[in-house]
Formats: structure tokens, sequence, C-alpha cells
């Protein structure tokens, strides 16, 4: 039993035991397979994460994409646009790809396969920037964009099942630490000279193209390193296969099971609401400084630099005392910094605020996709990262197209205002709501 609460896995009241050896046979058979494995699966999740950590941070960080879409549209509503766009392709395709993953007995395949598919986005992103002028590469781009959410939005779920499956809830922090330290390290740097050395000089004819090849190669590297280093074990008990609009009618009964979960569900749309600003943090500093290309890739080490430092202090401190108080203190960090972004405008005080913001952000990424792990069973684990996806998606996609339309009617600090107040909104359900699931999953047994 302590290595079952260990890794986090339950039987639930409507799991019945299979014929021949009995559940609890093919229980401990499980858990012996992932902690005789945990080393290499420990790797293999290492090299992914790191190396696609390096290469999407170069692409999804709110400096290097949005300043390309205000550059080649000149619009604030496009930039907006193409961040709600990528939000929006999340919205659907993590239920579909939990509905299709949730009764296999591996998904390894099906991981492939989405990891693949977005990051092919990233090669048309290059070729549009290369190829294409005007209002031609506006629209090939925002499709990229789109394109790129929707499948990263089915990715997300198939590799949270994956880590779900092969690493115990109390090393998935340090894995997460050390993983994002060193992508984030190596991205703080790349996006440094990405900035000096690819956009500055519009290497190959488009810097911009160059940084996002770039990309694409680093986390194709990582996806061949988990495709060939990790073992997959097979659960004990998978639910059967359900059609999708029947599967749509138990999301009332998981977020009712669970009132942990149903104002942690919350928490996550109110903090993904905030992140209408994230696209505007790059172009309202450009209004302060000087926003040359050197100065592009330094707030970019800034952001980037971030997880370098602080994904050691989240990771470990989420594996002592669950990951409630990492996704307390981000929040509170989040808002921290956005208010200095605010009101100091030296080029230190900037790079300080997106130092925060980065910060913040890693923090509240991997609090959020931890604790949702914890709460609730295993085999309706699938679902329910699917709906807390798709719930962020839909308040992600709205949010940036409105910070876009915001920005353009009333400012910059109207929309940095509104985001404070979604963030101030998320920490005081945090605090009054939501218990650490951790602490409430062990006190069952």
């Amino acid at each position: 039993m302590e290595e079952q609460i260990e890794t986090g896995h339950q039987t639930t009241p409507h799991e019945a035991a299979p014929s021949g050896e009995s559940l609890a046979d093919k229980e401990a058979a499980y858990e012996k397979f992932v902690w005789d494995n945990l080393k290499r699966n420990y790797v293999a999740n290492y090299l992914h994460g790191m190396l696609g950590m390096t290469g999407f941070r170069l692409v999804n960080a709110p400096t290097f994409l949005p300043a390309y879409l205000h550059a080649i549209s000149g619009s604030n509503a496009i930039v907006g646009l193409g961040l709600a766009l990528q939000q929006a392709g999340g919205v659907i395709s993590p239920i579909v790809g939990a509905n299709q993953i949730e009764h296999r007995k591996q998904v390894m395949g099906a991981a492939m396969w989405m990891g693949s598919l977005g990051r092919i986005q990233l090669i048309g992103m290059a070729a549009a920037g290369w190829f294409l002028r005007g209002h031609a590469l506006v629209v090939a781009l925002l499709l990229f964009i789109f394109l790129f959410g929707l499948f990263m939005g089915a990715q997300r779920v198939v590799f949270g099942i994956l880590m779900a499956k092969v690493i115990p809830i109390s090393r998935r922090g340090r894995l997460q630490a050390w993983r994002n330290a060193t992508g984030g390290a190596i991205a703080a740097v790349l996006a440094y000279f990405a900035g000096r050395w690819f956009i500055e000089p519009n290497l190959f004819g488009n810097g911009y193209g160059t940084t996002f090849i770039f990309a694409f190669v680093l986390t194709s590297l990582g996806l061949t390193a988990l495709g060939m280093m990790l073992r997959e074990p097979e659960p004990p008990t998978t639910r059967e296969r359900t059609r999708l609009m029947d599967r749509l009618g138990d999301f009332p009964r998981l977020i009712a099971a669970d009132r942990g979960y149903m104002f942690f569900l919350i928490v996550q749309m109110l903090a993904t609401a905030s992140r209408l600003a994230v696209p505007f943090y790059i172009i309202y500093a450009g209004q302060t400084i000087a926003l040359s290309g050197g100065n592009l890739g330094l707030l970019s080490l800034a952001y980037l630099g971030a997880d370098t430092l602080s994904n050691i202090l989240w990771g470990y401190l989420g594996d002592k005392t669950g990951f409630r108080l990492t996704l307390l203190l981000s929040l509170i960090t989040w808002i921290a910094a956005t208010v200095l972004l605010m009101n100091l405008h030296a080029i230190a005080w900037t790079f300080l605020a997106f130092f925060g913001l980065g910060a913040a952000q890693s923090g509240y990424m991997m609090s959020a996709q931890t604790m949702i792990l914890e709460f609730g069973d295993r085999d309706d684990m699938p679902m329910r990262i699917a709906f807390s996806a798709t719930a962020e998606g839909v308040t992600a996609s709205l949010g940036p197209f409105i910070g876009g339309l915001m920005a353009t009617a009333f400012g910059y600090l109207t929309v940095f205002g509104v985001s404070i107040g979604f963030l101030v909104a998320a920490l005081a359900l945090l605090v009054l709501f939501v218990q650490e699931p951790r602490t409430a999953r062990l006190a069952r047994f």
C-alpha cells in the first residue's frame, strides 16, 4: 500500500478484478515495473523535457512571437489574435485526445504522433517567414500558430499520462525542476544569441524563421530521446472505450466528485484569463526602453533564465510540501512582477520584471500540471487533464484577443490592471477553498 500511495495510483469502486491474477497482484506488478524502470524513464523524461522546453520556450516566451506578429502586421489586435488562436487550438483537442487514449494500455504511439504533428508547425512558421510577404504572411503565420496549439493541446494530455504512469509523485517535482532548469538555462542563452545572431542581422533572410527552425530541431531531439528510451507499463485497469459525447456527459460528475478540484479548476481559469496581458509585456517594454535585437534577446534571457533559478525551488518545494504552496507563491510573484513592469522603466527594472514574470509563470505551469495528477482516481486522469486543459484553453483563447482590443482602446496599463485583478481573485480562491490534494489523498488511507 505504501508504494501505491507513493505513486499516486488508486483503485476505485467501479473496478473489478480481472480473471486470473487478482487486481491486487496486478497493481503490485505494475508498481514493481515503475520502480524497476525508474532510472531509465527518469532520464528519458528529463531529456525530452529539457530539449523540448528549450525549443518550445523560444516560441512560447512572450517575446519573439508577439514581437514578430507586431512587426509584420503593426497591429495589437493581430498580436492578440495570434496568441488567442494558439490557445483556441488547444480547446477541443485535449478532450478528443483523452477520449482516444484513456482505454489504451499504452499511449506512447499516440504521444509520438501528437508530438511530431505539433513540431511540424514550427517548420510551417519558418517557411512562411522565408517565402511569404504582407497579408499572406500574416494569414499563414496565424494558421500555423492555430495548428501548433491544436496539436500541443492533445500532446499535453498524452505526456501528462506518461509522466503519471512512470514517475512516482515524490519524484515528479525534482524531475521537472532539473529539466526545466537546464532547459531554461539553455533556452535563455539561446534566446539571447537568437536576438543577436538570428533576428538582428535577419539571418538567412528571416531571423524569426531561423529561430523557429532551431526550435524544431531541439524539440525533435527531445521527442526522439523519449521514444527510444522510455519503457511504458500496462496499468492493471483502464476504462472501457466510450463514445466522445457520452464521455462529455461525465464532466459534471468529475467536477462534483471533488470540491477541491472544482475550485482548483476555477483558479486555473482565472490565472489563465490573466494571461490576456502576456503578449503585450514585450510591446509595452518597447515603449519604455529601446527594443533593439540586443534588448529583445536580453529580456528573453531574463524571462527564460528565470527557469534556471526558480524551477529548482518550485520542484523541490513541491515535492516536500505539495504543489499548492508553489502555486500560491507563483501567483504572488506574478502580481508583483506585473506591478514592477508598470511602474519602473529603467532597463534594469524591466529586466527584473521579466525575470519575475518568467519565474512566476514557470512556477504556475509546474504547479498546475502536477496538482492535476493528484486529484481523483487513475482511470479518470486522462479526461481530468483534458477538461482542465480545455477550460484553460477557453479563457486563454479569448483573453489575448480581448487584451489586444483593450490595449488599442484603453492602453497597456489597463490590460495589466485587469490581469492583476484576475490573479488576485485566483489567489483568494486558492487560499480559501483549495486544500493540498496530496494531503487530502493520504488522509483517505
